[in-house]
């Protein structure tokens, strides 16, 4: 008996031809940003990523639903369907895929880093007051260390004791 074919548009499709698809069109720069992945990172090629690819079944998932969703630009599935692996999911017959999503590299670490505010403490706490408190020190003049008599550093330490 002759079984009929579910619509799944990753079926006949390799993940060679899957991957240089998406490369072709985005780059390295797009995919290493949009899918993070270190083999999109460092020294990427084709054949470094396909191999790292069919190894690892949570990598080529991730490849597989970006293509499916950022390049066909499908509609995201239902909750039955995302919990299947990408080539095991069924898309409706009116769902024709559309033209690639138009992506830029993230440039994460072009914007500086936030300093984090400090958190400020109530009045009556035991650790002393808030930001005040760091101003009022800075004002008292500091304690000089005792400088150590000849080379021995503990002298002045053990001459305090006795």
């Amino acid at each position: 008996m002759i079984e009929e074919q579910k619509n799944n548009p990753l079926h006949g499709v390799k993940l060679e031809a899957l991957l240089t698809d998406l490369v072709d069109h985005y780059g390295w720069d797009v995919l290493a940003s949009e899918i993070n992945i270190n083999c999109f990172k460092s020294n990427p090629s084709i054949k470094s990523s396909l191999k790292f690819l069919r190894r690892t079944e949570w990598a080529r998932e991730k490849v597989e639903g970006f293509y499916l969703y950022k390049f066909k630009r499908l509609p995201k599935p239902d909750d039955v369907q995302y919990e299947l692996p990408p080539r095991d999911r069924i898309v409706p017959l009116d769902q024709k895929p559309r033209a690639p999503a138009v992506l830029k590299p993230r440039e994460r670490d072009a914007e500086p880093a936030r300093e984090k505010p400090t958190p400020s403490r109530p009045a009556n706490s035991p650790y002393g007051k808030s930001s005040g408190a760091s101003a009022e020190r800075k004002d008292r003049p500091a304690k000089e260390a005792p400088k150590p008599a000849g080379n021995d550093a503990w002298s002045n330490w053990r001459s305090k004791d006795k």
